[in-house]
């Protein structure tokens, strides 16, 4: 039997935690190991815990999600983290993905959307509300005044994999080089493009290559 997927769960409201919790124990592959209440609860359990995923809120007192997410990488954590908060603002959103978020979730989604998202940020996948496309490509537009005709082909060809969700393996394997070459490229578009993230790459691409 393979071995679940193990999350942390931060949110200041007790209620959500526990539906979430509930949501997720009927999944045979996902298993919630904490909960936090806020930030620094988080940051205290992470150092024991090491979880696969950690579903952080945005929205809590003393220290929001963003906030959090900023220390966490700070710690050194290297693995996956999504927010999944009822905040829109351009700002959190554009600030999730700068320090390191693997995604961006609103919580008006169905618990089986939610399921499916989590299974993809796990497996490699970048993931972000659809209502929120625009809302990041607002905040990203040409950071540079880099264009697409500063990128390579081969570049393009890695970003529009990129903004499809693909991994930097699965990128490798359609495209019949290393993945050790994938990053290569993805290091290099990213310079030029003045970006941070997988991420803000994706939504550069949906915005500008068609």
């Amino acid at each position: 039997m393979t071995t679940p997927h193990t999350l942390l769960l931060v949110d200041d409201h007790p209620m959500m935690r526990r539906g979430i919790r509930q949501l997720l124990e009927l999944e045979d592959d996902l298993d919630v190991i904490g909960e936090a209440g806020h930030g620094a609860e988080a940051l205290d359990l992470l150092t024991d815990l090491r979880p696969d995923l950690i579903l952080l809120d945005n929205n809590m007192p003393q220290m929001n999600g963003v906030e959090t997410l900023k220390k966490i990488r700070e710690q050194g954590y290297a693995g996956k983290v999504l927010l999944f908060t009822v905040s829109d603002a351009e700002e959190d959103v554009r600030d999730a993905m700068r320090f390191g978020a693997d995604g961006y979730l609103l919580k008006d989604m169905e618990p089986e959307q939610l399921i499916d998202q989590l299974r993809r940020v796990l497996h490699g996948n970048l993931v972000i509300s659809p209502a929120l496309t625009k809302v990041l490509a607002q905040a990203l537009r040409s950071p540079q005044g880099a264009t697409q005709a500063d990128l390579t082909d081969r570049e393009r060809q890695v970003l529009k994999m990129v903004a499809l969700g693909n991994s930097n393996k699965m990128i490798g394997n359609k495209l019949g080089i290393t993945e050790g070459t994938v990053k290569v490229h993805m290091k290099n578009l990213l310079h030029k493009l003045g970006l941070r993230s997988r991420v803000e790459a994706a939504v550069w691409a949906l915005e500008h290559l068609r």
